[in-house]
């Protein structure tokens, strides 16, 4: 089942998201409002899901990496592939937000 996972949401290496950040990377953080209170990685932005769509000219720069994050893994990867069908080309799914935060700390 795991294995169903991470062929769902991860294709093949696992990018250097700390690299990506350093390239004028940034994270979207596609949980709700309150969960994005509640704690966040600083400097992320919060757009959540379910508005994402709605927002996209927020994110002006269709080759700009962009790390999507949320609490497990799952909203993040639905939010990098709305993204992809939309024609940005360098998005990553960070999965859950914490996990992210130890990964570029």
């Amino acid at each position: 089942m795991l294995n169903i996972f991470k062929r769902l949401f991860r294709s093949g290496t696992s990018p250097d998201f700390t690299e990506l950040l350093k390239n004028d990377g940034i994270i979207i953080d596609v949980r709700t409002t309150g969960e994005y209170a509640s704690g966040h990685i600083k400097g992320s932005q919060n757009i959540p899901l379910n508005v994402l769509p709605a927002n996209l000219s927020k994110l002006k720069d269709k080759g700009q990496p962009i790390i999507t994050c949320c609490a497990s893994g799952m909203r993040s990867a639905t939010a990098k592939n709305i993204l992809k069908n939309q024609g940005y080309t360098n998005v990553h799914n960070g999965g859950g937000w914490r996990n992210l935060y130890y990964k570029i700390s």
